[in-house]
C-alpha cells in the first residue's frame, strides 16, 4: 500500500494522464449496412444456420470496422437489424438471439467467449474492437428468462429484448441500451418495463444511446440530452423514408440542430422498403451524410466532431421558437385556406401565389408565418405554406407542431402534402417562424433529390428559419417540426404480452 503522503501525488498523476488521453475532437463513423436477410419462415431455424446467417452479416461490417480504423475512426455505429434483418416472429428470430449480461459484470466476450454461456456473436463483434483498438457499437437480440412468479413474464417464459451494445476498445461490454419505444411491427421483442438512460465517459466526450423510433419520444431521447448533458448520441437505426419531413437525413439532421448535440446515425440499407441516410450530424449541420435510393451498396462515413459541443464558440444560441412569430400581427392580402393530407394528418394550407409574398396559416393553437421570394414563378409547380396541430399516428399518438413551406406533387391542390423528390424552383429568401407551444422544434430544409443544404440556412435566436443567401438549389421542403411531448397519449402497447 502507498504511505498516505504518496496518494496525492498519484492522483495527480493519474488526473494527469486522463487529461492527456482526453481530446477536444474525434473521429467518427457510420456505417450503412446493405443487409443480407434470412429467408421469411415462422418456423425457427436451427442454431447453426442463424449463427452462418449472422456471420455473412458481420463479415461484411467487419471489413468496415477495420477500414474505419484505419483511417483513425474512434468509434463506429452499425445499424439497427444489421447482423440477422427484421422479418421474424416472435420464435423465428429465438435463434438468432444471446444473453447480453449488464456491463456492470467487467466482461471482454473476445477474451473470455463462454464466461456466460454461448456468445459466438458477441465474442466476434468483441474482438473486432479489440483487434481493432476502436469502440463498436452494433444492434443484436438479448433474451432474459423469466418465470411465473413474474406476472408479465410471456407464455414462453422468457423476454427478447432489441438491444443496443458498446463494447470498447479493448472489447469489454461497455453499455447495452433495450429499446423502450418499438415500432409497431416488432411484436418479436417485448418492452422493458422501464426507459433506459444509458450512458458511458470516453476520453473524447459523454455519449448516450437509443434506436431509431426512440428519437421520436421524450423516454429516452429528451432524457438523455437535456437532463443527462450527454455530447453525443448513437443511434443505430433500420429507418423507413416517409416524406416530407421523416426522410432520415433530412429529419436526424434537424434532431441534432434542434436538440445541439452530436447524433451518429447508422441506417439500414434496403431500397425496397425505402431504407437509406446515415450520417454524422452536429448542432451546426451535417459533418458527413448519404442518401441512395438507387443502388444496393452500403456506405461508411468518417467525419471529426467536436467532443463537447456545448463548448465549442460555434455552439449556436438559445432559441425561442415562439418569439418572432408571436410579435407580429397577421399578414394581411390573399391568404385563402385549404385543408390537405400528410399520409393521414389533416394539416390547413395555403397557396403561395404569387413570386414572392407574407403569409399566415393557423391551425389550433399554432400560426406559421413565411415571408419569401422565389427567384421565377413557374406554372408548373405549385407551393404552398401549412400548419398542423394535433396527434399524429394511428395506433401511437404522438402531438406535433409543424410549420412547412413544401412544394406539392402537381399543379393539383389535392395533392399537397404526398411525397415528392425532385423541384425545379429555387427561392432568392424565405423567412418561417411559428407560435409553437414547445422549446423543442427541429428546423429542416431539403433541396431536390433529397439533399440537405448545410451552411445556407440559419435560425435566429427569435425562432426564425431563414435561407442566408437564396437557395443554390431548388427547394422541396423548408420545416419546422415541433415535438410537444406532454399532450402524447399514453402507450397502447408499451405491455409486456
Amino acid at each position: 500500500m502507498l504511505p498516505s503522503r504518496a496518494l496525492l501525488p498519484a492522483a495527480v498523476l493519474a488526473l494527469t494522464a486522463l487529461q492527456a488521453l482526453a481530446s477536444d475532437t474525434f473521429i467518427a463513423a457510420v456505417y450503412e449496412h446493405a443487409v443480407i436477410l434470412p429467408d421469411p419462415t415462422e418456423e425457427p431455424v436451427s442454431p447453426g444456420d442463424a449463427l452462418a446467417l449472422m456471420n455473412q452479416n458481420m463479415d461484411v461490417l467487419e471489413g468496415a470496422i477495420k477500414e474505419a480504423a484505419q483511417q483513425g475512426a474512434h468509434i463506429i455505429v452499425t445499424p439497427e437489424d444489421g447482423i440477422y434483418g427484421w422479418q421474424f416472429t416472435r420464435e423465428s428470430i429465438y435463434p438468432y438471439l444471446e444473453d447480453i449480461p449488464d456491463p456492470v459484470v467487467n466482461w471482454i466476450p473476445c477474451t473470455d467467449p463462454s464466461r456466460f454461456g454461448p456468445a459466438p456473436v458477441q465474442e466476434r463483434l468483441s474482438c473486432m474492437a479489440r483487434n481493432n483498438s476502436i469502440y463498436v457499437v452494433a444492434n443484436i437480440g438479448d433474451k432474459k428468462p423469466c418465470n411465473s412468479s413474474d406476472p408479465s413474464c410471456p407464455s414462453d417464459g422468457r423476454y427478447q429484448y432489441n438491444t443496443d451494445v458498446v463494447f470498447d476498445p479493448q472489447g469489454k461490454v461497455l453499455a447495452r441500451y433495450h429499446k423502450y419505444n418499438l415500432f409497431r411491427g416488432e411484436t418479436q421483442f417485448n418492452y422493458p418495463k422501464e426507459p433506459e438512460a444509458v450512458t458511458f465517459e470516453t476520453p473524447f466526450g459523454k455519449f448516450g444511446i437509443f434506436t431509431c423510433f426512440d428519437i421520436l419520444f421524450y423516454e429516452p431521447a429528451v432524457v438523455l440530452v437535456s437532463k443527462m448533458q450527454v455530447d453525443t448520441v448513437l443511434f443505430p437505426t433500420a429507418w423507413m423514408n416517409v416524406l416530407p419531413f421523416l426522410t432520415a437525413v433530412e429529419f436526424h439532421s434537424a434532431w441534432a440542430m434542434g436538440m445541439h448535440v452530436n447524433l451518429l446515425s447508422a441506417n439500414t440499407h434496403n431500397i425496397s422498403f425505402a431504407m437509406t441516410g446515415d450520417g454524422l450530424f452536429t448542432p451546426e449541420g451535417p459533418a458527413a451524410y448519404h442518401y441512395d435510393s438507387g443502388t444496393e451498396e452500403g456506405c461508411l462515413l468518417l467525419a471529426e466532431l467536436s467532443a463537447h459541443p456545448r463548448l465549442s464558440p460555434t455552439y449556436p444560441p438559445a432559441i425561442n421558437w415562439s418569439s418572432y412569430a408571436t410579435s407580429i400581427k397577421k399578414f394581411l392580402g390573399e391568404n385563402d385556406t385549404f385543408s390537405g393530407a400528410v399520409r393521414k394528418d389533416i394539416f390547413t394550407f395555403s397557396e403561395l401565389k404569387h413570386k414572392a409574398g407574407n403569409y399566415t396559416v393557423c391551425q389550433g393553437d399554432l400560426c406559421c408565418h413565411l415571408v419569401y421570394q422565389m427567384s421565377n414563378k413557374r406554372k408548373d409547380e405549385v407551393y404552398v405554406l401549412g400548419a398542423f396541430d394535433g396527434l399524429h399516428g394511428s395506433l401511437i399518438k404522438y402531438h406535433w407542431q409543424i410549420c412547412t413551406l413544401l412544394r406539392c406533387q402537381s399543379t393539383d391542390l389535392d395533392s399537397c402534402g404526398q411525397p415528392v423528390e425532385t423541384a425545379q424552383t429555387k427561392f432568392e429568401m424565405f423567412s418561417l417562424s411559428g407560435t409553437f407551444g414547445t422549446s423543442y422544434v427541429f428546423p429542416e430544409v431539403l433541396y431536390s433529390g433529397v439533399q440537405l443544404a448545410p451552411g445556407e440556412f440559419q435560425v435566429l435566436p427569435d425562432g426564425r428559419l431563414k435561407s442566408k443567401n437564396g437557395t443554390s438549389k431548388p427547394l422541396v421542403t423548408a420545416t419546422l417540426f415541433g415535438r410537444l411531448y406532454e399532450k402524447d397519449l399514453p402507450h397502447p402497447l408499451r405491455i409486456s404480452p
